[in-house]
């Protein structure tokens, strides 16, 4: 590769809260760092549903005591994307957006790094450490069924407005599920509910009881225990537990099943990848892999299990992986 940039102490790919944190502890640290970010800024949640209120509070979404000013006690999105933004100018945070990174190899103990800048021509880094925080927000868990590919579906609830006065079926029984179910409602959309639990899971206590309420009076109508088996154009196929198949009228598809890693990157490394879990191996206390000098940060590190690593947990990454760094650049 041809290098058209300086050599750094680490490049951080992701630009979302666990990228940024590792992006301040660099610039504390006075290391030589670099933010490479496929998208905008926090670029994941840029696409969350635009009303959508955070479960946490203020003070768990704040990274580096950079303080956080909101209205509510929770914040919206809105409110976040407008906090991330100002963070990194008023901290004056190196990343280049919109600059996704297509290719990392290993030379003589630096790496060297390939991205496709806005204007679609490639351009080349040179690296001690890289950090790969790059979430999972954009590799929706797909449903491998019959019609899956029509235009229809989404993997993703941004607005209600497309929807309304339209059948509209959701797959899927947590929060994003839930909430769009409610909003698309009383926007006047006619709502089924498709879940292969008997029970819908980890819902925030606001949304629950709204939920079931909507669902017992008729309003919104639920297949629990069931899977969707096909998506015509007009129609989806559902079949529940007890093997009894129902025809569904239908104009869109919300399939809003989770999202899932995407290793790419690491495993062209050489990182160790868990069949079962998707948990790339690393050490808890470093965040470095298998493969010296590659580390990960943010919601990458759970595999799998996205549950467990987020926002509120995912800023310090950066604080625990930066002093291991600059010790071994010493």
């Amino acid at each position: 590769m041809q290098n058209n940039h300086p050599t750094h102490d680490v490049i951080i790919v992701g630009g979302g809260p666990a990228g940024l944190s590792c992006g301040l502890a660099a610039m504390k640290a006075n290391l030589n760092y670099l933010i490479l970010e496929k998208g905008c800024i926090t670029d994941s949640i840029y696409r969350f549903p635009i009303s959508m209120v955070f479960f946490t509070t203020r003070e768990l979404i704040e990274i580096g005591n950079y303080p956080l000013n909101i209205v509510n006690i929770k914040p919206t999105r809105e409110e976040a994307l407008r906090y991330y933004a100002k963070f990194v100018i008023d901290n004056k945070i190196n990343i280049n957006t919109y600059e996704p990174v297509t290719h990392i190899q290993k030379m003589n103990d630096i790496f060297q790094i390939q991205t496709k800048n806005p204007m679609g021509e490639n351009q080349y880094y040179q690296s001690k450490k890289i950090i790969i925080a790059t979430g999972v927000f954009d590799n929706p868990r797909m449903l491998d069924i019959l019609g899956e590919d029509l235009a229809k579906v989404s993997h993703y609830f941004v607005e209600n407005h497309p929807y309304v006065r339209k059948n509209v079926l959701i797959i899927g029984g947590r929060n994003s599920a839930a909430e769009a179910a409610l909003e698309l409602y009383r926007a006047g959309s006619h709502i089924t509910i498709v879940h292969r639990g008997e029970k819908f899971s980890h819902l925030k206590y606001w949304v629950e009881p709204d939920l079931l309420n909507r669902i017992s009076e008729g309003s919104i109508k639920a297949f629990m225990n069931a899977q969707v088996k096909e998506i015509r154009n007009h129609e989806v196929i559902i079949e529940t537990s007890d093997g009894t198949s129902h025809t569904v009228t239908n104009d869109f598809v919300l399939a809003l099943t989770g999202y899932q890693p995407n290793s790419s990157l690491l495993r062209s490394l050489g990182v160790q990848i868990d069949r079962d879990t998707q948990k790339p191996q690393h050490n808890p206390d470093s965040f470095e892999t298998n493969i010296e000098g590659v580390f990960i940060a943010g919601v990458i590190t759970a595999g799998n299990d996205s549950s467990l690593v987020f926002i509120e947990n995912g800023r310090f990454h950066g604080e625990k992986i930066i002093p291991h760094i600059k010790n071994q650049l010493k």
